[in-house]
């Protein structure tokens, strides 16, 4: 029987790094923000449906997130409409990647996992975490993100002693070589 490991962890945590330290050890995983980002490019599933309700959201045949962030900012009944649009893509998406691997363990990254209530099906959760100010210089030192954008995007992000709490495994990511050790060591344990 496969085992659902669903990756999650607030904004700079070490979610992208340890994603790839999953597949690097040859584990399959599904990636959520990848996968909307291929539902809205250019030919996506999710581009007419949006075009249909919000057509200034799409520019040159793609949806443009940038657009969609200020239409949800001035209208309050938006991000409603456009998660039932792209919740159903998702999660076709999702069950065509578990259709197409037969492997003991596979990851589905999703960062807003707790926030969405999405754990119910998987098997268990893996939280990766790192101290305060780790987080805050990780994601700082991204171009063009600044102490009022972190501050926003926390305030929508479940605190993370709270998802330390709710998880079933917790990889600190300090280092690549304690986070890749840790990987390992979790492969083992849920395969084995």
């Amino acid at each position: 029987m496969t085992h659902y490991l669903g990756l999650t962890g607030s904004i700079g945590m070490g979610k992208s790094t340890t994603s790839q330290m999953f597949r690097d050890a040859g584990v399959p995983v599904w990636d959520a923000d990848a996968t909307v980002h291929r539902l809205y490019a250019k030919g996506g599933a999710a581009v007419a449906g949006i075009a249909a309700v919000y057509p200034d959201a799409v520019v040159d045949g793609a949806v443009s997130r940038d657009k969609l962030k200020d239409i949800i900012a001035v209208d309050s009944a938006a991000l409603g409409k456009l998660e039932h649009i792209v919740h159903p893509l998702v999660a076709a998406d999702r069950q065509d990647f578990i259709a197409s691997h037969d492997a003991p363990l596979l990851v589905f990254d999703i960062p807003l996992l707790f926030e969405t209530s999405a754990e119910d099906w998987l098997s268990s959760v893996l939280v990766v975490t790192a101290p305060l100010d780790v987080q805050r210089s990780r994601v700082i030192a991204r171009p063009g993100m600044t102490q009022a954008q972190l501050d926003r995007i926390l305030r929508r992000q479940m605190p993370d002693a709270e998802k330390r709490a709710r998880a079933d495994h917790v990889i600190e990511t300090l280092t690549l070589d304690d986070t890749r050790t840790a990987v390992q060591e979790l492969i083992l344990k849920l395969t084995g």
